[in-house]
């Protein structure tokens, strides 16, 4: 009898390990980034664009960096970046492993996502990263810098948005060569731009028609915190250069640059004042003073525009052993 009862108790438990499996055991990982950033929004419009739902894959909420290392070990299957071009951590990723393969996005997808995300169409170079052999179509929008109207008088605004540009050649991070004047207003359409910036891009005879934000500030802060992203992206290294050269320039006052999970955080904690300036994609920024996505129970209203960063291109990659070849395959 008590055979017997084991025999039927074996039979049950590889049945229930055999349903698991099928329920997700074969499941691709795919990292979204951080809850409370842009690449984890996008992430969602990219998989309403493929018909993939929440069940045809696994789900990690992992910044770029953390990311690389699953994908490094094999316990993540893709990862989703909004990151510059060339990145650093995706060519780290390359040289450690050597099957890096990026993914490309269809007429389709890109079609859906231009009308859905509010980003545009963009094309990876196949001289950008050695392991590509032909060019990659994808999207991409425009990091910007915001500054916090509550906190970021006149006058410092103006400085903060001069050094940016006068001085990005003392910026040593690679996508420093962006912050021209030629591109500094890139990202800024129906943003409120800080008044200090607005009397600088006008001093430099730039034409803008972006509404002048609003600056209630008493007295200027001696110390200002700079809300960046994960360490394995653009925005962490970039974010501490940008304050270096800032705090080589300025007067009485010192920016600090602080890890954090991108766009949405940084939009909303400048919103909850305990922050002063952030680095974000232009498309939440908007979202988040119009009161929209993932702001539409709490829109900001004392953040305002003060210079472009550089283009954010969205990229995909996974691993050729992997084995995957297109999003299509998750479903």
């Amino acid at each position: 009898m008590v055979k017997k009862r084991l025999i039927v108790f074996s039979s049950i438990l590889l049945s229930m390990l055999l349903l698991l499996s099928a329920c997700g055991g074969d499941k691709v990982g795919i990292a979204i980034g951080p809850p409370a950033s842009g690449t984890n929004t996008l992430s969602k419009y990219i998989f309403e664009a493929y018909d993939i739902g929440d069940d045809d894959y696994k789900e990690y909420q992992e910044g770029f960096g953390d990311a690389a290392d699953g994908i490094q070990d094999g316990n993540i299957d893709m990862s989703l970046g909004i990151l510059g071009l060339p990145a650093g951590s995706i060519e780290s990723l390359q040289a450690s492993v050597g099957d890096v393969k990026m993914m490309e996005f269809s007429d389709d997808a890109i079609d859906y996502i231009e009308e859905h995300a509010g980003y545009e169409r963009y094309t990876i170079p196949a001289d950008t990263y050695e392991f590509l052999d032909e060019d990659v179509e994808t999207v991409a929008a425009y990091a910007v810098l915001v500054g916090n109207t509550d906190t970021i008088s006149e006058e410092l605004g103006y400085e903060l948005a001069k050094l940016m540009v006068e001085n990005a050649d003392e910026n040593t991070h690679a996508q420093a060569e962006h912050m021209t004047l030629e591109n500094a207003l890139n990202g800024a359409e129906g943003i409120p731009i800080h008044p200090g910036a607005a009397k600088y891009y006008e001093e430099q005879g730039l034409d803008f028609d972006n509404p002048i934000a609003e600056v209630d500030v008493s007295e200027d802060k001696s110390e200002l915190v700079l809300g960046t992203g994960s360490q394995g992206g653009t925005y962490y290294p970039l974010g501490g250069e940008m304050a270096n050269v800032w705090n080589n320039h300025l007067d009485n006052v010192s920016v600090t640059n602080t890890e954090t999970g991108a766009s949405v955080e940084n939009l909303a904690t400048i919103r909850d004042g305990d922050m002063d300036l952030g680095m974000a994609v232009h498309v939440p920024t908007l979202e988040a003073i119009n009161g929209e996505g993932d702001f539409e129970d709490g829109e900001v209203t004392n953040v305002a525009f003060i210079g472009h960063i550089y283009p954010e291109v969205v990229q995909l990659i996974t691993r050729e052993k992997a084995d995957i070849d297109s999003l299509d395959d998750i479903k």
